[in-house]
Formats: structure tokens, sequence, C-alpha cells
């Protein structure tokens, strides 16, 4: 046979849209797989099926993929508290409630891509782009503006809804991490050990 007829390689066709989410996912995927470390532009590029140079028309490097991975998780969280905070059917405790199960959920279902939002690999570094900041800084401050609200309503003390929203968010991340890290290893017992946390915030 001659090589002139045999087919080249098949490779997947995407919009251009569609090929930045198809490569996020294919590196969430990569990352699960085999860590972040072991990710690289060109294996993200085999993943996808898509040429060595395509990734590079959407991502610089892959500081820029790992913050773009990060953003997505942001953007999800962030739009995940505000449905549930303005939501007009759930009381001030169960949206505090809400809130903070669905944080833990999160975190235990996105482990890898939780590590990026929230990890030394992108903040202790100081390698965030632009994006990235775009889109966490206003997550950040929603949540002090909810603690504020909760706080105004009685259902939160002290005075500070920033130091307040710090504290409370050091303890939920301190109970995802023991999920993800495996020191918790039973998932059916989030919304217990959740609960447990929401009743020591909430005022008596």
């Amino acid at each position: 046979m001659s090589l002139m007829n045999v087919d080249p390689v098949p490779r997947t066709s995407y919009h251009h849209g569609d090929l930045r989410d198809a490569l996020l996912q294919a590196a969430k995927s990569l990352i699960a797989e085999a860590g972040i470390d072991n990710l690289s532009l060109r294996k993200l590029a085999e993943r996808a099926g898509v040429s060595r140079t395509a990734p590079y028309h959407h991502f610089s490097d892959k500081n820029d993929l790992l913050c773009a991975i990060a953003a997505q998780g942001f953007q999800r969280r962030h739009a995940e508290a505000v449905a549930n905070f303005e939501d007009t059917s759930l009381t001030p405790r169960e949206k505090f409630e809400q809130y903070i199960l669905d944080y833990v959920k999160f975190a235990a279902n996105n482990p890898e891509q939780y590590e990026l939002m929230f990890g030394r690999n992108i903040w202790k570094q100081q390698k965030s782009t632009q994006e990235l900041r775009d889109v966490a800084y206003p997550c950040f401050q929603h949540q002090v503006e909810m603690i504020a609200s909760w706080q105004s309503c009685g259902l939160l003390g002290g005075d500070s809804p920033l130091r307040t929203s710090q504290v409370i968010w050091g303890a939920v991340h301190g109970i995802a991490k023991l999920f993800i890290d495996g020191v918790y290893t039973d998932v059916a017992q989030i919304e217990e050990v959740s609960q447990r946390a929401i009743e020591m915030f909430i005022e008596k």
C-alpha cells in the first residue's frame, strides 16, 4: 500500500470557543490522572486530539492553563453562591447552611480544580493571571457581603464581616481539605460534618 493512500490520524474538529472548553476539560482529566507536575500543553494536545500548536492559541503557557482551570472553578462556585443567596424561597439560615454544604461538596467532588483555586501553585508563587483575579476577587467579596447580611439579621455574630468571613472560610476550607487529602475518608459524612460546623457558627 502506498503511503500516499494511508489516511492521516483523525483529529477532532472543534469550533474556536468549544476547543478552549474541551482543552480545559482534558487538562482537568490529565491532572486527576497524573498530577499537575505531569501536565504539559503537548500532552494536552494529544489528549484532546488536536495539533501540538492548538493549545497555544488559547493558553500562552502551562501557568496560563492552570489559572484558566482555577478561574473556571471560581466562576462556577460564584454562580452557585449567588443563585443560593438570591433564592427568595430560602430563609437566611437555609441559605447559610446551603452555602457551607455546597462549598465542601464542590471541593470534595473537584479536588484538583479546588487545589488550583486555593493552593500554593498559583497564589503563593504570585502567578495569578488577570483572568483569574477578575473572577476570584468578586467571589471573595461576595462571601463577605453574604456574611454581612447574615450578621445584620442576627444569624451570625461578630462586628466585622471581613474577619468573620475569614474565620468561617478557614474552618470550611480545613474541612474540605481533610476530605480531599483522605484524612476524612467517608464522603457520606460531608453533610453531617458540615452541619456541625454550621451549628457552631450560628448564634444561639
